[in-house]
């Protein structure tokens, strides 16, 4: 087995993908709340992708993409015995655990799979752990077995109504509090939108907010400023400073703003890697 090594490859649904690696040396570091930086090929992309599991002993790490660009859509390319070209982690300050009481973990989309190593941990620090998991459809709603599993209650939301309740998580979180359920400390990884509402339900409703912040990064150290946020009025790197930040006074708009600037781009060149992966010779060679 050789590092960077694909071990195990799972097709969650159309577009998530489950990726086993073998990287012992973050196997044996990696917490929750960390990220790594893969990069496909040679002259490809450095992207960040929040740390799902780690096992120590068999030397691997565990990451859930979604394909969304051309890098994401190469890696889902990928299968069992295939190398990215780099790794690099774990990064990124872990989260605070500690006994919180009763803590929310709210995941849209393939934030789910992010949520899941907090909750886990909180979970074994003695904390009442309630898991909100929201998505579009039935069909991109993952790993509701392993939340219900480790969580003391697990509330399902899809837009279309097509599982669980019908509406955004900020609905359950609602529904919860109207409920009784008093809830201390809310963890929330997702869509930046998402996010920004939910944290200030949670503010409304006396529950203290944290949000994973997913900007634009490069190196991954905090040198090259690209994944600069603004957390309590002043600038913060979320590479190194978070990317879990207290988010009640995250100013998401600004995140919103800046993470939409290369969009066109990232259209052009999904366009041009798809393309590519489609064409077929004229010639007859291949």
């Amino acid at each position: 087995m050789q590092e960077n090594e694909i071990v195990l490859r799972e097709q969650l649904n159309d577009v998530i993908v489950k990726f086993e690696i073998y990287k012992p040396l973050i196997a044996k570091s990696a917490r929750a709340g960390q990220f790594v930086i893969l990069r496909g090929r040679e002259g490809g992309e450095r992207v960040p992708v929040t740390l799902v599991d780690w096992n120590a002993h068999k030397g691997t790490i565990t990451v859930i993409i979604q394909a969304i660009g051309k890098s994401t859509s190469l890696f889902n390319s990928f299968q069992k015995g295939d190398k990215f070209l780099n790794v690099a982690g774990p990064l990124g300050t872990p989260v605070e655990v500690k006994n919180y009481g009763t803590v929310a973990v709210v995941g849209g989309g393939v934030g789910i799979a992010e949520v899941f190593p907090i909750a886990r941990v909180l979970k074994q620090a003695g904390n009442k752990v309630i898991a909100i998991l929201g998505a579009r459809t039935k069909d991109l709603l993952i790993l509701e077995k392993e939340m219900v599993d480790l969580c003391d209650k697990t509330v399902c939301a899809t837009d279309d109504g097509s599982y669980g309740m019908k509406g955004m998580v900020t609905d359950a979180l609602q529904m919860l509090h109207d409920a009784g359920e008093k809830i201390n400390v809310g963890f929330i990884i997702g869509p930046i939108p998402m996010m920004k509402f939910t944290s200030r339900l949670m503010d409304k409703l006396g529950i203290v907010p944290h949000a994973s912040l997913n900007p634009i990064m490069l190196d991954g150290t905090g040198m090259c400023g690209c994944c600069r946020v603004t957390v309590e009025g002043q600038v913060r790197f979320a590479c190194v400073d978070g990317p879990m930040f207290p988010s009640k006074t995250i100013d998401f708009d600004e995140l919103i703003r800046r993470t939409s600037e290369y969009r066109p781009l990232e259209k052009e060149s999904l366009e041009n890697f798809q393309r590519e992966k489609d064409h077929i010779c004229k010639c007859g060679l291949h």
